[in-house]
């Protein structure tokens, strides 16, 4: 059963970033160009993207566990540190250069296969030096 929501859950999820147009790297592009044409469009998303979230926060917090496990596992928060630094620095440059982060590269391969493949190879390249590095 859990195997088949999280499938739902990705397609859906999949879905979404398609059809917002989070999956289109000119349209990405286009929403960091504050200089040039600024496209808006995705700072739209973005916030429609604050609803949900919102009201999965609060319903989470109204039950005791979730439907499709014995628990929540929910990160600590923590204070920001190097690491998180640097990984969000470099999180923006891949989706300034690519006009795509993880979610939306992996959702393209299945829209565009040949264009999204050189990225998503570099990302897990870079998340092999991550775990190689993490575990030195």
């Amino acid at each position: 059963m859990r195997i088949i929501l999280a499938l739902l859950s990705g397609a859906l999820f999949g879905a979404g970033l398609a059809f917002s147009g989070m999956a289109d790297p000119m349209r990405v592009r286009a929403f960091l160009d504050l200089f040039g044409v600024w496209d808006p469009t995705l700072a739209f998303v973005m916030g429609g993207a604050m609803i949900p979230m919102a009201l999965a926060w609060a319903i989470q917090r109204r039950i005791e566990r979730p439907l499709a496990d014995t628990a929540f596992t929910l990160p600590d928060t923590r204070g920001i540190d190097g690491k998180l630094a640097l990984g969000a620095i470099l999180f923006g440059i891949g989706w300034g250069i690519g006009g795509l982060c993880p979610g939306p590269a992996i959702a393209s391969l299945s829209l565009a296969p040949g264009d999204v493949a050189p990225f998503v190879l570099a990302m897990l390249g870079g998340m092999a030096i991550h775990r190689i590095i993490i575990r030195s």
